[in-house]
């Protein structure tokens, strides 16, 4: 997956939220519901995206199913992030400064 699944996965802000909740630990279908005024298709389409993305994975165990976050879904995140890291601080170093030269 490339970060551009995963912004769109995660643009969604439902999807967001269900994200979010498995990231508190395994859950299913019905659990992820409880809160939000979807249908089950509706939760099973966002999981689907979600799933696509590789941002969760399910665990079977009969007719169950559980979502757990993959964390390893994140890295191409992560990755875009860090190509950005070294823009920001200097930056930020440039705007105290501004800011610093204002108050004088």
């Amino acid at each position: 997956m490339d970060e551009n699944e995963i912004f769109r996965a995660l643009a969604d802000p439902t999807r967001r939220a269900v994200f979010e909740r498995l990231a508190d630990g395994p859950a299913n279908a019905t659990q992820l519901r409880e809160g939000f005024s979807i249908s089950q298709p509706a939760m099973s389409q966002h999981l689907a995206v979600l799933r696509g993305a590789g941002l969760i994975e399910e665990q079977r165990e009969g007719r169950h199913v559980n979502y757990s976050v993959r964390g390893e879904g994140l890295v191409p995140l992560a990755d875009w992030l860090g190509r950005y890291r070294a823009f920001w601080p200097g930056r930020i170093d440039k705007l105290k400064d501004l800011l610093r030269e204002m108050d004088q």
